[in-house]
């Protein structure tokens, strides 16, 4: 049995992960931004072993979440689920930040850099990350037009470029990316092809598989293949861009 955590998970794939994880016999434990999704996650998922909750467009709601993380102890795999899509306009967080780049890309560093480290990690990615631009000329856009949709590809972009840095930088984590597919949830929509269950299955079979191809590190997956990301994302000047900048904006140093 795995102990896993599921961030972004009172509802959608983080939910559905949870419920498949659970099912198979693993302890699961999930986060909802606040306690009434607390609690629909709780009824939905009776024996979840915790609900977490804390609203990760913060640097003080994601430092909280780091807290009760590190409180529960260690876990085998985390599942960084966490994510809002590109529907909901800019907004700038009390941070400073924008709010799609605070949530789909801030929190999961934060909560990597500063929660025991796992065996296992797996980084939501999406195909639409081949759109995104690597070049973090202005990842707030404070001087862009606003385009919710190109600053939705760029978190994808960044999430799977931290996932591969990161899998060049622990040796000792199986660290993977999953493009879940267009899936029909909430961020979705009702018209996406793709059915809960197998949106989630790629993340339950790398967090807690073991099948060999199932633990692998530095690798990009969609419906349990492994296949090859956007060029940008092997770039290893592009990930150190990448994360001295999220070093900088949030005052934390990934360990070694």
């Amino acid at each position: 049995m795995s102990r896993i955590l599921i961030t972004g998970s009172s509802d959608g794939l983080g939910l559905e992960a949870g419920r498949q994880l659970s099912a198979d016999g693993h302890a699961v434990v999930l986060h909802a931004r606040n306690e009434a999704r607390a609690e629909a996650a709780r009824q939905s998922l009776p024996n979840c072993e915790a609900v977490v909750r804390a609203d990760v467009s913060t640097l003080a709601g994601m430092h909280a979440l780091a807290e009760q993380i590190t409180g529960l102890g260690t876990f085998d795999a985390v599942i960084h689920n966490v994510g809002v899509g590109y529907g909901g306009g800019h907004i700038v967080t009390p941070d400073g930040f924008e709010r799609i780049f605070a949530v789909n890309v801030v929190a999961p560093f934060v909560l990597t850099a500063t929660t025991p480290r796992p065996r296992r990690l797996i980084y939501l990615s999406s195909e639409m990350h081949v759109d995104g631009n690597p070049d973090l000329s202005d990842p707030m856009w404070e001087t862009r037009r606003w385009n919710g949709v190109q600053a939705y590809c760029d978190s994808k972009l960044y999430d799977t470029m931290l996932a591969i840095a990161l899998a060049g930088r622990w040796s000792d984590v199986r660290v993977n990316a999953v493009d879940p597919g267009w899936i029909a949830t909430k961020m979705g929509g009702a018209n996406a092809p793709g059915k809960l269950a197998d949106g989630a299955r790629t993340q339950v079979w790398l967090a807690a598989g073991d099948a060999p191809e199932a633990t692998v590190t530095g690798g990009y997956f969609h419906d349990m293949r492994q296949s090859r990301a956007c060029a940008a994302v092997y770039d290893e000047d592009a990930q150190k861009r990448l994360v001295d900048y999220l070093e900088r904006i949030t005052g934390i140093s990934l360990p070694d």
